[in-house]
């Protein structure tokens, strides 16, 4: 078992090391949930305190940069200014759209491994989105009047240009969080998604996308599995539609690749290298940056997550383990030991009275770990962003 450490422990093991880079996500980590995605805040002085740390931070997300629903865009309303940011280089630099949106602290931005087609497919999603569920909710929920329902589905659709999201926080929220209501929901909002999928072919993009289910319970057959709502938390409360490929942990190489390259002007898997090129399993990435990276460029890696999930399933007696957070995490656990380096691991209590997730109680992480969980923290954030943003301000003073 790997031990906990204090705040000020892991503070000393991050300024005493020259090579560090901190991988972080951003919401539920420095941005507090909420049911509805357009109301998200940025803390102004977090912002700020990012752009000390310079090329030794950077973010990894499955939100995205731009857009109206862009974190670029709570930035700016944090500044209170929609020049500052660009002007000062006070952007979150790092990796979005769970892979296939990078920027720079200036918002400098590129788009590695995605195709104009799969773009323009991706811009008609959020209106396909709108139409069936328009119908589906109608029948599901037939009492409700016309105007809730569109206040509904205009929360619940992200139309998001590199992630199309269908977020029912908001629903769920007005069947009161009855679990075998929202489990229906659920049905309907993967039922959806699936269909997009499949109309996807129908453009000769068969293979250009996958579903990304928030929480899920892992990967079986290469399929996400969806996790349903109990009467003690509500499980997968989001679905995106994602490009292939784009999945946390073969964005870390690709956030390792540009930091390496800003330190000794070489690119170690290549300057053309996306994650789609990248390998699926988290033993062929260790092998991959062990073969390119030599051991005196490999940074000490920080990681910061809050979406991390572990179930007993009771048919097979067996973990069903997954997360968003969870790939990322392992492998950053896996390159610390490969390279024996003291790479840290930071899980973030992001449960809230808004989007209810299970939560660490001291020794009791029933829902997030379990005693034969390889995955371990070093240190837990108990009560939230709020908590994090303070220790992350601690570290900016000292770094």
């Amino acid at each position: 078992m790997r031990m906990i450490k204090t705040k000020e422990e892991i503070i000393n093991t991050i300024i005493n090391e020259k090579n560090v880079l901190i991988v972080q996500d951003l919401d539920g980590v420095c941005i507090p949930l909420v049911q509805d995605p357009l109301k998200r805040e940025i803390n102004k002085d977090y912002v700020k305190d990012v752009s000390k740390l310079k090329d030794s931070f950077s973010v990894l997300t499955c939100g995205e940069h731009e857009g109206r629903r862009g974190v670029n865009r709570l930035v700016e309303k944090a500044l209170n200014s929609k020049t500052d940011a660009k002007k000062y280089g006070l952007y979150l630099p790092g990796l979005a759209a769970c892979g296939v949106e990078f920027q720079d602290r200036f918002s400098n931005l590129s788009y590695p491994g995605i195709n104009e087609n799969e773009i323009d497919f991706l811009a008609e999603i959020p209106k396909m989105m709108r139409s069936i569920l328009t119908n589906k909710l109608k029948i599901f929920l037939p009492n409700l009047k016309n105007e809730l329902r569109e206040k509904l589905i205009e929360v619940a659709i992200c139309d998001t240009r590199f992630t199309p999201t269908l977020n029912f926080n908001e629903i769920f929220s007005y069947v009161k969080n009855d679990f075998k209501k929202v489990k229906g929901l659920q049905l309907i909002m993967e039922e959806i998604m699936q269909n997009l999928l499949e109309e996807s072919k129908n453009f000769g993009l068969g293979n250009s996308f996958h579903l990304h289910m928030m929480p899920n319970l892992g990967v079986k057959e290469g399929v996400e599995i969806m996790k349903y709502a109990t009467q003690n938390e509500l499980g997968t409360t989001d679905i995106q539609f994602i490009i292939n490929g784009a999945i946390k942990e073969a964005g870390l190489l690709l956030v390792l690749n540009k930091y390496i390259s800003t330190k000794t002007g070489v690119y170690p898997f290549g300057e053309d290298f996306n994650v789609r090129n990248a390998p699926r399993e988290l033993n062929e990435l260790v092998n991959l940056c062990i073969e390119k990276i030599p051991a005196d460029q490999m940074p000490l890696i920080i990681g910061v997550g809050d979406t991390v999930t572990s179930s007993k399933d009771s048919k097979s007696n067996s973990w069903l383990r997954g997360g968003s957070d969870r790939g990322f995490l392992t492998l950053i656990q896996k390159l610390g030991e490969s390279y024996k380096k003291e790479n840290q691991v930071i899980f973030v209590n992001s449960s809230n009275d808004q989007v209810l997730r299970p939560k660490v109680n001291g020794s009791d992480m029933t829902g997030i770990s379990d005693p034969n969980d390889y995955l371990k923290f070093n240190m837990i954030i108990d009560d939230g962003p709020e908590e994090y943003i303070q220790w992350f301000r601690q570290l900016a003073r000292n770094f």
